[in-house]
């Protein structure tokens, strides 16, 4: 059974990690539904667009300077002790403030309008990482 949880902003947050660190965090506006997936593929854009409707001046994904670092701290050591290494973490925060973990994402996705916008790159991180592994298992293969 699930309960719903107003947020008074209309809002939840993704939590994004490589590596297991922070990368960072998603502001993702509700108010037209739960439409949460970040990625380009998933967005719509002119494919649905109501006759007489203006479009909203708003962004639907933002980086944001979340400060948090309490939850996050929690966050990276669940992700730790369970060797999760990427992945997205979703929460909302309800009218009382208290705050409500909902979903680990471990395929997650980025979306390039809110990053280009704050120059923080998912992909990029997560390609850095990768890099990382393959050069790792290509040291212990030379051995």
């Amino acid at each position: 059974m699930q309960e719903y949880v107003k947020s008074p902003d209309s809002s939840i947050t993704r939590v994004e990690f490589v590596g297991g660190e922070y990368v960072y965090s998603v502001r993702v506006d509700t108010s037209e539904g739960f439409e949460l997936c970040p990625a380009d593929a998933c967005q719509i854009g002119d494919l649905y667009c109501p006759v007489g409707e203006e479009p909203k001046d708003q962004m639907k994904f933002r980086i944001y300077d979340n400060q948090r670092t309490e939850l996050i701290e929690k966050y990276k050591q669940f992700l730790k002790g369970n060797s999760i290494d990427v992945a997205g973490i979703e929460f909302i925060v309800d009218e009382e403030g208290a705050v409500y973990t909902y979903d680990v994402n471990t395929n997650t996705n980025y979306n390039s309008d809110a990053e280009e916008l704050e120059q923080k790159f998912g992909m990029l991180e997560l390609a850095k990482l990768l890099g990382r592994e393959l050069e790792s298992l290509n040291e212990r293969v030379e051995k």
